[in-house]
């Protein structure tokens, strides 16, 4: 009985762009990367067998090492997670020809650049100490609950929270500010991201052009040095443009 297969788009890029010979994609086995090309536009793609659950880490993984490692050499138009099509015929028609003014369009502004992200965190034993010498408030309620049982203290504490809580809020904006004025030179486009920790200092996104990664690295590696034990500053990339491009496939 033969298995049947749908088609597994990862992005969208210019039709020259060859896949990497031993490209892998999602799937179990990897699936073979193959592109569709529709006049100046193609899609990346594999097969995929049609009723095979997607969703695992190793498909994640591989969906974004590929759309990445795309993006380190040319510029492409990721796709949401989980795009799936009944068949090559409906990507040519129903995704590349259907938008293809507005593909190659956005595939004209990614020419050169790629996506970077910047991700800092507070040393926290730094950045209370710096909150505390700032805030006579709080300091004297952290001296209040010192050495004391957490029952006995219990409104003091929640009260010495929500200050510490407002407070980080507050550094957070300031720095992500300072973060963002220090790469204007290099005229990015940013997307602020909502923190994913009570101690994230920074964690932005930007769009800046690939032969200017090294001077971003630099920059950033000067400011992790005036921030040397308040905050560790990591820089995630080169990779596709999520935060600036993301579209999603027709159901197909």
């Amino acid at each position: 009985m033969t298995t049947a297969t749908s088609v597994y788009v990862y992005g969208i890029v210019p039709a020259d762009v060859e896949p990497e010979p031993h490209a892998s994609g999602v799937g179990d086995p990897p699936g073979e990367v193959s592109v569709i090309r529709h006049g100046e536009i193609a899609a990346l793609v594999s097969m995929l067998e049609s009723d095979r659950p997607l969703g695992t880490p190793d498909d994640l993984t591989a969906h974004a090492e590929l759309l990445d490692g795309s993006a380190a050499v040319a510029p492409v138009l990721p796709l949401r997670f989980g795009a799936v099509m009944t068949d090559t015929e409906a990507v040519e028609n129903e995704l590349l020809e259907a938008n293809e003014d507005e593909f190659r369009s956005a595939l004209e502004q990614l020419e050169g650049r790629a996506q970077f992200v910047v991700r800092g965190r507070y040393v926290e034993n730094t950045i209370l100490r710096e909150l505390l010498d700032e805030n006579a408030e709080a300091a004297r309620l952290a001296g209040e609950i010192r050495d004391k049982p957490e029952d006995a203290t219990r409104n003091e504490r929640i009260a010495l929270g929500e200050m510490i809580n407002h407070a980080i809020e507050s550094k957070r904006a300031e720095d992500t500010r300072k973060v963002v004025a220090e790469l204007e030179q290099f005229e990015p486009l940013v997307n602020q991201r909502d923190p994913t920790h009570e101690e994230e200092a920074v964690h932005i996104a930007v769009l800046v052009e690939l032969d200017r990664q090294k001077d971003l690295e630099e920059t950033l590696r000067r400011l992790g040095e005036d921030w040397d034990g308040r905050v560790e500053l990591n820089l995630l990339g080169p990779m596709a443009a999520y935060d600036f491009v993301m579209k999603r496939a027709p159901e197909g």
